[in-house]
C-alpha cells in the first residue's frame, strides 16, 4: 500500500527528513498498513506486537481496560501522530491496553526492532530517525506526566480548569478545539459524565467558560466579540 508521505513528513518520527529520505527509509523497513473502521480494537500485545504505530489517516485513543471493563483513557493520536512506542519497548505493559480507532482509520505498524538497527546500507538518516524515537518517547512521557497533573487536582472542576488551561497554552489561544466528546473527555479526566456535564454547565453560567461541543473558550466574552463568533470563525 502506498504511503501519503505528505503524512509522514509531518510525523515526530520523520523529522529532518525529506520526502526522498523517508521514502529510502520505508524502503529499509518493512512496515504494514492496515484500516479499522470506527470503533475498531486492536491489542499492541497481539496484533501489533513489537510495533511502533502511526496514523495515516483517521484517529485513535489509548484506552485501558480493568478486570471489570471500565475503560480510561492514556492518550490519542491524529494523522503524522505515533502511538504505542512506549508499548513497543516494554511489551510486558500492555497488558490491559488497546488502541481504539475512534474514526475510519488507516495506521501504519513499523517494527521496533528495525527501527533501532542501523541497516545493512547505513543509511544516513537511520541515526536521525533513533534520535527522533527518543524526543518521541520523552515527549509522551511529559504528556503523561500533565495528565497525572490534571487527575490529581482535588475537585472536578480543578481537573478541568486544569486540563482546559493546558489546552489554551498548547494552542496559544483562549479558544480552542479538544480532541474528546463529553464522554472521552470524562474517561480522561477518570470523572463521571454526568457530573462533568454538569460543572461544565455551572461554570458557563458563571462566565469562567463557553463551549459549543468540542470547542471552547475561556474566559468572559470581550466587548464586541462574542463567543458565538470565534466559534463560527473557528470552524
Amino acid at each position: 500500500m502506498e504511503h501519503p508521505i505528505y503524512v509522514l513528513s509531518s510525523c515526530p518520527l520523520f523529522q529532518g527528513l525529506t520526502e526522498e529520505e523517508i521514502s529510502r527509509a520505508l524502503e529499509c523497513l518493512p512496515g504494514r498498513a492496515a484500516r479499522y473502521p470506527r470503533g475498531g480494537m486492536l491489542s499492541p500485545a497481539e496484533d501489533a506486537a513489537g510495533s511502533v504505530g502511526i496514523v495515516l489517516e483517521g484517529r485513535v485513543h489509548i484506552v485501558t481496560e480493568d478486570f471489570w471493563g471500565n475503560q480510561g483513557i492514556l492518550g490519542e493520536a491524529g494523522p503524522g501522530q505515533v502511538f504505542g512506542e512506549s508499548l513497543a519497548c516494554f511489551p510486558q505493559a500492555a497488558a490491559g491496553i488497546h488502541v481504539l480507532a475512534v474514526e475510519d482509520s488507516l495506521l501504519l505498524f513499523l517494527p521496533l526492532d528495525r527501527l533501532l538497527s542501523p541497516c545493512g546500507s547505513a543509511c544516513p538518516f537511520h541515526a536521525r530517525i533513533i534520535r527522533n524515537l527518543a524526543a518521541v518517547l520523552a515527549e509522551k512521557n511529559l504528556l503523561l506526566t500533565r495528565k497525572a497533573e490534571h487527575m490529581s487536582q482535588r475537585s472536578l472542576r480543578k481537573k478541568l480548569l486544569s486540563y482546559l488551561s493546558w489546552q489554551a497554552k498548547l494552542h496559544g489561544s483562549p479558544c480552542f478545539s479538544i480532541p474528546f466528546n463529553r464522554q472521552q473527555l470524562a474517561d480522561y479526566l477518570a470523572v463521571d459524565r454526568s457530573a462533568l456535564s454538569a460543572e461544565l454547565s455551572r461554570m458557563r453560567r458563571e462566565k469562567l467558560l463557553d463551549f459549543q461541543k468540542q470547542w471552547f473558550c475561556l474566559g468572559p466574552e470581550e466587548e464586541g466579540e462574542s463567543h458565538a463568533k470565534n466559534f463560527s470563525r473557528l470552524q
